[in-house]
């Protein structure tokens, strides 16, 4: 597997990154799906991303109560996930068969750093399985979905949407599509009709 820094835009040819135009769409449900059908073929990463675009020290959602984007306030905080009794959706990236699941807290201007540091943890020769949008503006994933079953479009899914390789209203990859680890990366490929 190569990894290559293309000025601020690194190749990673073994990741899926999962993105959504809006909250709910099944992103977790499609990263676990994916998850539970491969990991006894290979090793699986998991990275949730949660980029704070907003005002330091206040919630980009303007609520109060969940304290992830008030947690930090410059850079990024990487944080390993060790439960997998919960329902956050971390613990149950981790549940469905990560070896390792992390997430990574990321002002959006420390994006490219952010996920260069969490790549120090990553083995070679390990699939990542990312929930993000933003991450595609930084980084070239082998696949990336787009859930794109929301009525309205977040501005973090209009800025990379063009650049999905497959948009579902459904958390569930096409039957007649298959998901393939080559040498070259992760693909999908169309099974042959009959």
């Amino acid at each position: 597997m190569s990894r290559r820094v293309l000025m601020k835009n690194i190749e990673f040819p073994d990741m899926i990154q999962i993105g959504s135009t809006g909250r709910n769409s099944g992103k977790t449900t499609l990263a676990k799906e994916l998850i539970a059908a491969n990991y006894r073929h290979f090793s699986i990463y998991g990275l949730k991303v949660i980029t704070i675009s907003g005002a330091r020290g206040k919630c980009q959602r303007g609520e109060t109560g969940c304290g992830i984007c008030t947690s930090i306030d410059e850079g990024y905080e990487l944080i390993e996930e060790k439960n997998c009794s919960g329902s956050k959706d971390t613990m149950q990236l981790l549940r469905a068969g990560c070896k390792k699941v992390y997430l990574l807290k990321v002002f959006h201007d420390h994006l490219l750093e952010g996920f260069l540091t969490f790549l120090q943890y990553v083995p070679r020769d390990t699939l990542i399985i990312c929930e993000s949008n933003s991450i595609r503006e930084v980084v070239k994933p082998g696949l990336f979905i787009m859930m794109g079953n929301q009525k309205s479009i977040k501005k973090t899914a209009a800025t990379v949407i063009e650049q999905a390789d497959i948009i579902l209203d459904q958390p569930k990859l096409p039957e007649n599509f298959s998901l393939i680890k080559k040498k070259e990366g992760i693909c999908l490929v169309e099974k042959n009709a009959g």
